[in-house]
């Protein structure tokens, strides 16, 4: 088996010695560097199969890092670090990228669980046969999910890997219920409360989309899950 190879940013010099160390000593091939910038200059698409990434770093911080290794690679994993964990700075994660979220100290053995995780989540898309569609037209908007861009008239929105993802999940259950914690563990990975607030956010933001277009709408089924609803 081919050894995974991870982006490891972390300014923090003992700690970041400490864990990539022992993420080498469980398999793990680690390309460790001390701030966002070095990152950025370090991150190629395909050059890593997974990025690990403390949010507090001089020159380029984390969120901002992140967007822009976004920009290059839409799929890569990211697991951000921080000491951090006010309810905003978890759904800040979520927004710019990140799909897992870590407060520190945590222990080795966490993290790599969580990366082991995402890995194998992220192999192959969780999507039903039907999503295997590329091109979807809904009401005024044509949604493409394989360039992640969503369309109408003369306007083209760049979709966010997780609005991708959870607007293909609505498109391919329109007018059917869509359960929230069978999205909340395909995509985010558990069901906790920070999970279920950010993707609060992410509804939010698709909403805002479709605003232009009445006969659109994604409702709130109290304690079930979410129902885009589309009328002729």
């Amino acid at each position: 088996m081919n050894e995974i190879r991870v982006l490891y940013a972390e300014d923090e010099l003992a700690l970041g010695r400490i864990t990539g160390d022992m993420l080498v000593k469980n398999g793990f091939n680690v390309k460790w560097v001390h701030d966002g910038t070095a990152a950025l200059e370090a991150f190629s698409p395909g050059s890593f199969d997974i990025c690990v990434i403390d949010v507090m770093m001089p020159g380029i911080d984390g969120y901002s890092l992140v967007k822009e290794i976004r920009k290059a690679d839409a799929d890569i994993p990211v697991i951000f670090l921080t000491a951090r964990s006010l309810i905003e700075d978890v759904v800040k994660g979520f927004e710019t990228g990140g799909n897992d979220y870590l407060k520190k100290p945590f222990s080795i053995e966490e993290l790599i669980v969580r990366m082991n995780a995402l890995l194998k989540r992220t192999a192959k898309p969780i999507v039903s046969d039907e999503a295997q569609v590329s091109k979807f037209s809904i009401g005024k908007f044509k949604f493409d999910y394989s360039t992640m861009e969503l369309a109408c008239a003369d306007k083209t929105i760049v979709l966010t890997n997780l609005e991708n993802e959870l607007l293909l999940r609505l498109i391919t259950n329109k007018n059917a219920v869509l359960p929230r914690q069978r999205v909340l563990l395909e995509l985010w990975g558990d069901d906790t409360f920070f999970a279920a607030r950010s993707m609060d956010v992410f509804i939010t933001k698709l909403r805002k989309h479709f605003a232009d277009d009445e006969r659109i709408s994604i409702v709130n089924i109290r304690g079930v899950g979410y129902k885009m609803i589309v009328k002729d």
